[in-house]
């Protein structure tokens, strides 16, 4: 826990193995994934290999910045101490948009299930029921929130895994009581091959997939919390790969071995939907938006969390509010969390007033966030590896691999991947970036101009500048 931040060590060990493990699983990918295997066929799977590897590394990065300082504003303190406040409260303020837009998002999403089942109540009264729960469950306690998050991200994780079992013992024809005609892993090569698009459908895919794997970094902002922080984020770090193989490869692969890329009803009931139909099973549909439900809850949770301590990193450093930065007795920072939820309210309120308008804006405006952000750990890491070197090296017990190639390798490859979306004009590419960009440079201008006022103000005797800040 970052030393006298007020914050308290409330997360079990049992509960940041599951933040760690759920964060990799969005909604994005129950939902998401149908329209990337329509656009790119079984060679999606190379998509989210190549979003997968780059994740990866950057998570590698960050686990090596976040085990030697484990601060509730992981990358965004990070960029701070290693760029300049410039780059700290830029990343922090973009990152808390993206998840306050998200908690917008994923509770309209929610709604619209919950309405399903339950019609008399609007889906207006669902995303508000919703929402006001999940915030009463941050206020409670940091422990409240873990406990939630373990058994939200638990159910994830077994359905996943049981959905992969089942898949692949459907494939090879082992599975009883099942008559699975189309499973085979044929349909990734019949149908027109493994890439009926051609290569560049590749990069189509990683444009479609990349957002579903936002929240990879949540464990580094919950280790500050946590009863041993250093120990948390490497162990995060370390068994990144298989979790992103597992749930994201895995259950990918069962779905286009299952059914060939261009069965319809892909398209027309979702992936994972279409995939456990193919099988026979009774009310797979009901099955799915039960587990999609429990993914949103998820999602909401951890984004008011994940939103509500960004805030709180940044008034802890005079980027926000000093009110951010307060913390009642049990440790939990209420005007952080109320300020999130009220944006994220307002939010919900446009998506209802104006879908097509303002609240398309706010999706858009925020989409190439992730992006921004992984770029933003790739330049931190090169220069803090050397400012941990210099002054503790005993901290480096998680080291980026092939620093620092790997390092520029993967800020190049980010860079191509939104290069690539100004170009895409069919998915919304150069629009989600170039408004992005509008809203980047906005608050990039704000943290320059309040970093030319703050020199020009004489800092107060107490207060450290920020260059001299301890990387322990």
């Amino acid at each position: 826990m970052t030393p006298g931040s007020g914050l308290q060590a409330g997360l079990k060990n049992r509960h940041l193995s599951m933040i760690a493990i759920g964060g990799v699983i969005g909604a994005g990918l129950f939902v998401g994934s149908s329209t990337g295997i329509a656009t790119a066929g079984p060679g999606i799977l190379l998509s989210y290999a190549l979003v997968g590897t780059l994740v990866v590394l950057v998570m590698r990065m960050l686990g090596e910045m976040s085990a030697a300082n484990p601060t509730s504003g992981s990358f965004s303190a990070h960029a701070d101490r290693a760029l300049g406040r410039w780059a700290g409260f830029s990343i922090g303020w973009l990152y808390w948009f993206f998840w306050v837009v998200v908690l917008a998002v994923e509770a309209t999403a929610g709604a619209k299930i919950l309405e399903g089942w339950i019609p008399s109540v609007p889906q207006w009264g669902w995303a508000l029921i919703v929402m006001i729960v999940l915030t009463a469950t941050n206020l409670v306690s940091v422990g409240s929130y873990g406990e939630f998050e373990f058994w939200f991200a638990g159910i994830k994780v077994v359905a996943i895994g049981a959905f992969i079992v089942v898949g692949l013992l459907a494939v090879f024809g082992v599975l009883p009581g099942v008559d699975a005609e189309k499973a085979s892993f044929g349909n990734l090569s019949s149908h027109g091959g493994f890439l009926p698009h051609g290569p560049g459908a590749i990069l189509t895919g990683v444009l479609l997939v990349v957002f579903s794997f936002m929240g990879s970094e949540i464990a580094t902002l919950a280790a500050g919390e946590s009863e041993d922080p250093q120990r948390a984020v490497t162990k995060s770090t370390n068994s990144i790969i298989w979790r992103i193989g597992v749930f994201y490869l895995g259950s990918i692969l069962v779905v286009v071995s299952l059914l060939p890329w261009n069965d319809p009803s892909i398209k027309k009931d979702g992936s994972y939907v279409a995939a456990l139909n193919s099988l026979g099973i009774a009310h797979a549909g009901q099955i799915m938006n039960f587990i999609v439900l429990t993914s949103v809850l998820s999602c909401l949770n951890s984004g008011m969390y994940t939103a509500s301590r960004m805030a709180f990193s940044l008034g802890e450093r005079g980027d926000a509010p000093k009110a951010f930065a307060r913390v009642n007795s049990r440790g939990v920072p209420m005007a952080a969390i109320l300020a999130s939820v009220v944006f994220g309210f307002v939010a919900v309120f446009f998506n209802y007033l104006s879908p097509d308008k303002i609240f398309l804006f706010l999706v858009n405006s925020s989409g190439a966030v992730a992006l921004f952000v992984w770029l933003v750990i790739c330049f931190s890491q090169l220069r803090m590896r050397k400012i941990i070197q210099r002054e503790a090296p005993e901290k480096l017990v998680v080291r980026m691999w092939l620093y620092p190639y790997l390092t520029w390798a993967t800020a190049a490859l980010i860079v191509g991947v939104l290069v690539y979306m100004l170009f895409d004009t069919e998915h919304d590419g150069r629009e989600t970036v170039l408004l992005s960009l509008m809203v980047a440079a906005i608050v990039l201008v704000i943290a320059v101009v309040k970093e030319r006022m703050r020199a020009g103000r004489p800092a107060p005797a107490a207060e450290a500048p920020a260059d001299k800040v301890s990387v322990g």
